[in-house]
């Protein structure tokens, strides 16, 4: 796609998920905004997958895994403007007998989505296991995942990543989400990590590093960088520094809109700040 294109997803994957957590008052707006370009680029001009033919195992694509589910909003808006499943779906998020959970689960059969996330920490892992059954099934295709920073205090994580780079698990792609905020307030105030780049390079991955998350071209300069990595003996880390609560000008620079949605003068505000570009659900 080109830049242009991929814009005009982001502008309206921005609103599918404005919208989404408005109607219900429930949701993770922050999140799930500043992600919006990495999948938009992922899954628009990336990726090699089939939402046509979509199965759990995935022989011959690359896969996805959103290890941080609580950013389910930007993660249906994508499945459904890349036709996993009608957009209109979209307009039942959070409702009671949904497929689209808060959290992404995958009993009620959802396009696209092969783990239920609600957990955070266990993304990594799952992941590392499709990865070795790509390897034992001679499918060179690569597996990604995305997780956020303050998911990074949970210890399975770092399990997960001693686990890969010690078994050269090198058809996986990581990605973390550095928006230094979390649900509390900023992840040093929580929990001070420290070097989140020093921590992987000691475990033994290969690191890049994204100053601007949110610039598309950036973005998919650090993608192609990152699956040229691949296959060469170690996972491969994406550090993508972003801004929580991207677009919208009143949500960024704050945790606060982690998890709360806005108001109906707070929509109307947010949404002009982001053109209809694909048409609204």
């Amino acid at each position: 796609m080109s830049q242009q294109d991929l814009q005009t997803v982001v502008s309206q994957v921005r609103r599918d998920i404005l919208r989404m957590v408005h109607a219900v008052n429930s949701g993770h707006p922050g999140g799930s905004l500043g992600c919006v370009e990495f999948l938009t680029t992922l899954y628009f001009d990336h990726m090699k997958h089939d939402p046509k033919a979509f199965t759990m195992d995935g022989k011959g694509e690359d896969l996805f895994f959103l290890s941080n589910g609580h950013i389910s909003p930007v993660m249906y808006s994508i499945l459904a403007r890349a036709e996993y499943f009608d957009v209109s779906e979209m307009a039942t998020f959070r409702k009671l007998n949904t497929r689209l959970q808060g959290h992404p689960t995958t009993h009620e059969g959802l396009e696209g989505i092969r783990i239920a996330s609600g957990s955070l920490g266990q993304g990594m892992s799952v992941a590392i296991g499709a990865a070795e059954a790509k390897k034992l099934n001679g499918d060179n295709r690569l597996v990604y995942t995305l997780h956020g920073d303050g998911e990074l205090q949970e210890g399975q994580v770092w399990e997960a990543a001693m686990y890969a780079a010690a078994k050269k698990i090198d058809n996986l792609i990581s990605t973390v989400d550095v928006n230094a905020k979390q649900i509390d307030g900023s992840t040093d105030e929580v929990l001070a990590m420290g070097s989140i780049q020093a921590k992987f390079d000691a475990f033994g991955w290969h690191v890049i590093t994204v100053a601007q998350g949110n610039d598309l071209s950036a973005v998919k300069l650090a993608l192609n960088e990152a699956a040229a990595a691949a296959g060469k003996g170690k996972p491969v880390c994406i550090l993508l520094h972003t801004e929580m609560g991207n677009g919208v000008d009143f949500m960024m620079g704050t945790h606060k809109w982690h998890g709360v949605a806005p108001n109906d003068d707070q929509l109307v505000d947010a949404l002009r700040q982001n053109p209809e570009t694909l048409g609204d659900y």
